[in-house]
């Protein structure tokens, strides 16, 4: 039995804006926070047809978001993440107390037969 919600969106929408997902292949990335569930732990899926692996599922309040949470987003820091964020949602506010699903991930290793 699955000890999280059902998914509200696939998993192929987990990383979408082109310098993310770079930043996922080149290693800089390894979270994404969404509002809702994407992908569950062990569950494999592909940026730029390369394997990644969801490493973990969590949830966390915005307002508990760290500069290191930021980096693994891909952000220089909490600052910038968040100016961007309310930057692509108009109309939005930095809610402290929202909670956010929290994807880890990384790349697949490919071994050698």
């Amino acid at each position: 039995m699955n000890e999280y919600p059902e998914k509200t969106c696939a998993i192929e929408r987990l990383v979408r804006h082109p310098k993310l997902l770079q930043a996922a292949i080149n290693g800089d990335k390894t979270e994404q926070r969404r509002d809702g569930v994407y992908a569950y732990p062990n569950e494999t899926f592909n940026l730029d047809g390369i394997p990644f692996v969801c490493t973990g599922l969590t949830r966390q309040r915005l307002g508990d978001m760290s500069d290191a949470d930021a980096r693994a987003e891909g952000y220089p820091g909490l600052d910038a993440y968040r100016d961007l964020i309310l930057r692509m949602h108009k109309g939005m506010q930095w809610n402290e107390d929202a909670l956010v699903w929290v994807h880890s991930f990384k790349r697949c290793e490919v071994t050698a037969d």
